[in-house]
C-alpha cells in the first residue's frame, strides 16, 4: 500500500527514477539531494518504506558491508532481468531476447520459473573487463 506523497518523498522518487540503473547508498542519495531537501535519517526512513512497498531492492557491491539501493519501480525496469557489475556497481538491463532465452532454458531444464522482477545476475561488465586487460 502506497504511503502519503510528501514533498520529500516526491523529491526522493524523482531522484531515484532518474538513477534507476544505479546502485546508490543512502549517504550518496542524501548528498545528492542536499540537506535542505532531505536529512539522512529521512532518506533512510523513506528508503525503508519504499523497499517495503516493493519499489526498491537492496544490494551490496562485492565484499563491501554498505547497503545499496536500486529503484525497480521505473517503467524501464519492469519486466527486465538485471545484470550488476561487482567491480563498478553499475546495473544493466539484460537484452530482452537474451533474458527470455535464459529464463526459458531454466524453466525447461530445471522446471523452475524465475521471478525476473527480483532477480539480479552478478558478474563483471565489459568495461571493467577491458580495464583489467590493459
Amino acid at each position: 500500500m502506497s504511503k502519503y506523497m510528501t514533498r520529500q518523498r516526491k523529491v526522493l522518487l524523482s531522484y531515484l527514477s532518474g538513477h534507476a540503473d544505479e546502485l546508490l547508498s543512502a549517504q550518496e542519495i542524501a548528498d545528492a539531494l542536499g540537506p535542505e531537501a532531505m536529512s539522512l535519517s529521512a532518506v533512510y526512513r523513506n528508503l525503508s518504506e519504499l523497499e517495503g512497498e516493493g519499489k526498491l531492492r537492496r544490494a551490496s557491491k562485492g565484499n563491501q558491508r554498505e547497503i545499496y539501493y536500486q529503484y525497480i519501480d521505473a517503467e524501464s525496469c519492469k519486466g527486465a532481468l538485471h545484470l550488476s557489475c561487482k567491480k563498478c556497481g553499475k546495473t544493466f538491463h539484460m537484452e530482452p531476447e537474451a533474458a527470455c532465452q535464459l529464463l526459458d532454458a531454466v524453466a525447461r531444464m530445471e522446471g523452475f520459473a524465475v521471478d525476473k522482477s527480483d532477480t539480479v545476475l552478478y558478474g563483471v561488465c565489459g568495461g571493467c573487463q577491458e580495464e583489467k586487460e590493459r
